[in-house]
Parts: C-alpha cells; sequence; structure tokens
C-alpha cells in the first residue's frame, strides 16, 4: 500500500530536483536574455566608443587578443618560402618602405600622424622588439589577410606571396638589419601618405600679380 502510494503521488524528491533543474534552466536562459539586451542597448543608444581617441570598451583588447590567438592556433605552420638573406631582405624593404612604413615607422624615424591617429596603435617594427620575437608564419599571415576593426589591411590581392614572405623576413629580423638593408629602407626617405601630407601642408601659392607699367588686356 504504501509503495502503491509512492508511485501514485510521484516522488517527492525527483519532483523537487525537477523543479531546481527548470528553475536553473530558466534562470540562464533570462540571465543570456538580460545580457544580450544591454548589449544592444549599450550599442544602440550611442554609448560604445568609436571615436580612436576614445577609451577602449570593457574587455575589448583582452577578448581581441584570445579571438586572434584561438583562431591562429587552429591553423597550419608553413615555413617561410625564402631565406633571412640580404638580398630578400632588400628585396622586402623595398615593398614594406611603400605599404607599411607609414603606420610601422622606418628605423630612427617618429611615428607619422597617420599612425598617431590609429586605435589600436600599430607597433613600430623597428623600434623595440616589433615583432622579432613572433613566428614567421604568424607574421606572414597577418600580412597577407589583414586584422578585422584595427586598420591593418590585407595584402593577398595587392603583393605576390613571395614579397609578403620578403617582408615577413625583413621585419622578423628587424633588430640585425645591415646597413645596405637600411640604406634601402631610407631611401628617399618618403612614403606616398607622407609625401601627400606634406603637400597638404605645404603654403598655398600665392597669385601672381600684374606688374607696373602693363595694361590689362583689351577685351
Amino acid at each position: 500500500m504504501g509503495s502503491l502510494g509512492t508511485s501514485y503521488y510521484g516522488d517527492p524528491g525527483r519532483d523537487r530536483r525537477t523543479g531546481m533543474f527548470k528553475g536553473l534552466v530558466l534562470g540562464i536562459v533570462i540571465g543570456i536574455l538580460l545580457l544580450l539586451g544591454c548589449m544592444y542597448f549599450y550599442f544602440s543608444l550611442g554609448f560604445a566608443p568609436v571615436a580612436t581617441a576614445a577609451r577602449p570598451m570593457p574587455f575589448e583588447r583582452k577578448m581581441a587578443k584570445i579571438a586572434l590567438h584561438a583562431y591562429l592556433d587552429k591553423l597550419q605552420h608553413p615555413q617561410p618560402l625564402v631565406p633571412a638573406d640580404e638580398p630578400n631582405l632588400i628585396a622586402g624593404a623595398k615593398v614594406y618602405k611603400e605599404q607599411c612604413a607609414t603606420c610601422h615607422g622606418l628605423p630612427g624615424e617618429q611615428k607619422s600622424a597617420v599612425a598617431k591617429g590609429m586605435f589600436p596603435a600599430p607597433p613600430l617594427l623597428f623600434q623595440g622588439t616589433g615583432v622579432t620575437d613572433d613566428e614567421p608564419w604568424e607574421t606572414y599571415w597577418k600580412v597577407e589577410n589583414g586584422i578585422r576593426m584595427t586598420g591593418m589591411p590585407g595584402f593577398k590581392s595587392q603583393v605576390d606571396e613571395k614579397e609578403i614572405w620578403q617582408v615577413t623576413m625583413l621585419v622578423k629580423n628587424a633588430d640585425k638589419i645591415t646597413e645596405p638593408v637600411k640604406k634601402e629602407l631610407l631611401a628617399g626617405n618618403s612614403t606616398p601618405m607622407s609625401m601627400a601630407m606634406d603637400d597638404m601642408g605645404s603654403a598655398p601659392a600665392k597669385e601672381t600679380k600684374q606688374g607696373k607699367g602693363t595694361k590689362p588686356a583689351k577685351k
């Protein structure tokens, strides 16, 4: 009779556990919905920073690093196609000063106005560590594919594979370049962007004044 009563009315302990589990699931769902709602209002109401000079969003740098490294860890790690010899570093220097120097700088040069206005700030590859402690395959991937929301473009369709490897080996060995490589980097010492900015900052040409004694042309 006791067993019949228990089976008829159910197990109170099991019902209590089931109710607790349902409450836990419901709490998790409500928590996720609240989090998504807060994120939506954070962005839609204009609280998210959008200017490069604004403070970063909470955990922005940390989450971006986690996402990038997690993605890179899944990739194959190819070996460099070119050795780090002087001819390849000089060839890489020619590409670097045309495509990279505006943001990442040149040996002994100050950070450009473009680099100062970017967020996140691009690393100066010939000052400090740069990417000399990164594996070549990682730098190659970043040059080829770029990194979203950083200002770092991908060069896959503009620069061929060999040239990307030459640039990669250049910045990998940025702390021990030879004088011929440095000379090539500094040859001209003007990137297209810096030349454009010089032109924009130059004083406008003055209008030529009509000389004394000259008469205006008759109509």
